[in-house]
């Protein structure tokens, strides 16, 4: 109540400038919600709790916010450190739960909170524990003295950066380059895009990287697979770690030099590579002018073949799940922003989306790579923006039920929440190894489901459609948060695969 009361006082006196404060019963959703609102607007944002499992909950967000290396803040509320380890109601050892996933923590008493987070690099995540104890319970106008807090640039000019990896990859592309695109953050696309313009190398490109579409011919269509057969000699990656197979496969690949232009530092590899860190357009402009190389191994000739199969199967089966992704890619262009949820419809994104017209901000959690807290992460990613739009599986929202709580406090017209529902996990029942299972481990491996969105947008006052086939996407975004349930033909989705499969 203290933590509270204070942050209400502070928001409606507006001595703090910009403080909004934001609620939500459950705190797990309320930990992505606030990882959404550091994504869109690269300033810290606070999570409070009380105390007991409450905290334990925000560890998921935590862990996403640590991969993502976004400044997210857990303020979490504790009883007197004499009840630890007394077992006695909502005291749980709380200083170190989130271990290396904060770059540091605070453990205080209600009456030293004053100047703190001076060790805070305001660029991951911080944890700070506040004993409360009962008598402070009953001054609630005796706030603790609260001031802003100096924090450290997100990153210095830094003059030692070692660029040669990068530079050597480049001069190496004759033996064959390619480079592949992960996530970026929307300051470094203009940048990066006249880098890959002027290089003219091969490009496998994520739709989280936001140059997808506007790439054109410089894009390998079904890259994954042509990659394996023919990999190149060296791989320039650009950004976030990769969704696609192949970044996968590269790990057995270790005669491909694989080297790294990241934000966050992390290599996404077991094996052997080079990682650069730092500001990406930063990096880019570093490397200066560089001459076109081209495509040295004739991958996108090749791909000429296999992209025009593809477009065949996608009109064959327009009522397949890649076909429904492929529909629904051309009507979410009608958004302001797309949101990606984790699993297989980032990857059917990557795989089918159209090609044609660039979305205007594109977004996906990729930092674990988890399918917890999606929905609640889009919430506060969009929060003040009309017209956006999230894509998720059906596990992925059965995940994140309790997020549309946050609703009545965030932008809803033209807000389109698409579900695909396919009755489970489908990216792994096809896999190899399930495949070759009997059916009841298979369901238990694949969480097959009968589930319907249809009660879960009424609970939460969302409007509701559901797409059964092509005339089902005979829709329009409407002034409150539509729930759109696709629901794939499962006969044509298997066909699809089987003939995606000979090309």
């Amino acid at each position: 109540m203290p933590l509270v009361a204070a942050l209400c006082e502070l928001e409606q006196s507006g001595d703090t400038g910009e403080l909004k404060v934001w609620n939500h019963f459950e705190e797990r959703a309320a930990g992505f919600f606030a990882l959404g609102r550091t994504v869109a607007s690269g300033a810290a944002c606070a999570v409070v709790t009380t105390s007991g499992t409450a905290v334990a909950e925000l560890l998921p967000a935590v862990i996403e916010a640590h991969y993502q290396r976004r400044p997210l803040v857990v303020i979490s509320a504790d009883r007197p450190a004499e009840f630890r380890g007394s077992g006695a109601p909502q005291a749980i050892e709380q200083v170190g739960i989130y271990g290396n996933y904060v770059s540091g923590s605070e453990d205080v008493s209600w009456s030293d909170v004053i100047d703190l987070l001076a060790g805070w690099d305001g660029v991951n995540p911080w944890h700070l524990n506040i004993c409360v104890e009962e008598s402070d319970l009953g001054s609630l106008s005796d706030n603790p003295r609260l001031s802003k807090v100096r924090i450290a640039a997100v990153e210095q000019a830094r003059q030692d950066i070692d660029m040669r990896p990068a530079i050597e990859v480049i001069a190496d592309a004759w033996r064959g380059l390619v480079v592949m695109l992960g996530g970026l953050e929307p300051e470094d696309r203009e940048e990066v895009w006249h880098f890959l313009r002027d290089l003219g190398v091969p490009v496998l490109a994520d739709s989280t990287s936001g140059l997808r579409e506007v790439l054109g011919k410089l894009v390998i269509q079904d890259g994954d697979r042509i990659l394996k057969n023919q990999p190149p000699a060296n791989v320039l990656r650009i950004g976030e770690v990769p969704v696609g197979r192949f970044w996968r496969d590269l790990e057995e690949m270790t005669d491909v030099n694989v080297v790294s232009l990241s934000r966050t530092g992390f290599a996404g590899l077991a094996r052997t590579s080079k990682v650069i860190t730092g500001n990406v357009s930063r990096l880019v402009r570093a490397l200066g002018n560089v001459s076109h190389a081209g495509d040295s191994q004739d991958y996108l000739k090749i791909a000429k073949r296999p992209g025009g199969k593809i477009t065949e199967l996608l009109e064959s089966f327009p009522e397949s799940e890649p076909g429904m992704v492929r529909t629904l890619s051309v009507m979410a262009t009608m958004g302001t922003s797309l949101y990606l949820g984790n699993s297989l419809p980032i990857r059917e994104w990557n795989d089918f989306a159209q090609l044609d017209v660039p979305y205007e901000l594109v977004r996906a959690n990729r930092g674990a790579n988890g399918i917890d807290g999606q929905i609640a992460s889009w919430l506060g990613a969009t929060a003040n923006a009309e017209d956006a739009w999230g894509v998720f599986g059906d596990l992925t929202a059965l995940y994140d039920l309790s997020a549309p709580a946050l609703l009545g406090q965030v932008e809803c017209r033209g807000r389109m929440l698409v579900v695909i529902n396919n009755g489970g996990g489908k990216i792994f029942e096809r896999l190899p190894a399930v495949q070759n299972l009997n059916r009841e481990t298979s369901d238990l491996v694949v969480n097959t489901h009968t589930h319907s969105f249809r009660d879960w947008a009424s609970m939460w006052g969302m409007n509701y459609v559901c797409v059964r086939g092509m005339e089902g996407f005979d829709f329009e975004p409407e002034d409150q948060t539509t729930v759109v349930e696709v629901i794939p033909d499962a006969g044509q989705t298997k066909a699809f695969w089987q003939a995606w499969e000979t090309i």
